[in-house]
C-alpha cells in the first residue's frame, strides 16, 4: 500500500507522465469521481448541516451559551465531519470500485499487458479520486459556513464582523494546516487503498474473500487513525 501511494505520487508529479491519453483519462475521473456528483452531494450535506446547525444553536441558546454555538458548528461540522463524509462517500462510490469495468478482468488476467494497462491507469484513478474528496470538502465546507452565518445572523450584513473574528478564532494557522493535510490524506487514502487491494487481488487472486469490496476494512482503519491522530493534536 505505502509502495503503491508512492510510485503513484511520484508519477504524478513527473512531466512525463502527462500525455494526452492520461490528460483524458484523469479529466474522465475528475469528471466521474467529483463534478457528476458535487451538486446533490453539496445539497445532500447542506441539509444534513442545516439540520445539525439548528440543533446546536437551539440548545446551546437554552443554556446560555450561545456565544459559543457558532464556534461548536465550525468545530464539528467544518472540521471534522464534512472531510470524513466526503472521504466515506468517494470511497464508497468511487474508490472501492477503482474503475471496475476495467480492473475487474485485469483481476483475472496476470499477463504482462494487464499488469501494463493497471500501471497506465493508475494515476489516473488515483488523481481523480483525491481530487474528488478534496473538491467535495472545500465546497460542502464553504457552503456550511455560508448556512451558519445565515442561521445566526440572517440577511443582515452587520454581523460579518463577528462572524469573521469566531470563524478565524478557530482556524488559527496550525489548525488551517492541519485541516488541510487531514483532507489530504483522507484523499490519498481513498485513492491509493482501494487500489492496492485490487492489485493485490491481481497479483495473489481472491483466496475466497469475494464477499466485500477489496480494502474496505483496511479503508475504514486507516481513516479513524487519521482523524484520532488530528484530533490527538489539535485537542491534547
Amino acid at each position: 500500500m505505502l509502495l503503491l501511494g508512492a510510485i503513484a505520487l511520484v508519477l504524478a508529479f513527473s512531466p512525463s507522465t502527462y500525455t494526452r491519453e492520461h490528460r483524458r483519462a484523469t479529466a474522465r475521473q475528475i469528471y466521474l469521481g467529483a463534478w457528476q456528483v458535487l451538486p446533490w452531494f453539496t445539497a445532500l450535506s447542506a441539509l444534513i448541516s442545516l439540520v445539525i446547525i439548528r440543533i446546536v444553536l437551539v440548545t446551546a441558546l437554552s443554556y446560555g451559551l450561545s456565544r459559543f454555538g457558532l464556534e461548536m458548528v465550525v468545530r464539528v461540522l467544518v472540521l471534522e465531519l464534512i472531510p470524513l463524509a466526503a472521504a466515506m462517500f468517494v470511497a464508497l462510490r468511487a474508490g472501492m470500485a477503482f474503475n471496475a469495468a476495467v480492473l475487474d478482468p485485469l483481476a483475472s488476467d496476470r499477463s504482462e499487458q494487464a499488469a501494463w494497462r493497471l500501471r497506465r491507469n493508475l494515476v489516473a484513478e488515483v488523481s481523480g479520486n483525491a481530487f474528488a474528496v478534496l473538491s467535495l470538502a472545500i465546497v460542502s465546507s464553504v457552503l456550511v459556513l455560508v448556512l451558519a452565518y445565515l442561521n445566526v445572523y440572517g440577511l443582515s450584513p452587520w454581523g460579518l464582523d463577528d462572524y469573521t473574528r469566531t470563524v478565524g478564532r478557530v482556524f488559527e494557522p496550525t489548525v488551517a494546516i492541519g485541516f488541510g493535510i487531514k483532507t489530504l490524506l483522507f484523499g490519498l487514502a481513498v485513492a491509493v487503498i482501494p487500489a492496492a487491494a485490487m492489485m493485490e487481488i491481481q497479483r495473489f487472486g481472491r483466496n475466497g474473500e469475494s464477499t466485500t469490496q477489496p480494502g474496505a476494512v483496511r479503508l475504514l482503519f486507516v481513516l479513524t487513525v487519521i482523524e484520532a491522530a488530528s484530533l490527538a493534536v489539535k485537542y491534547f
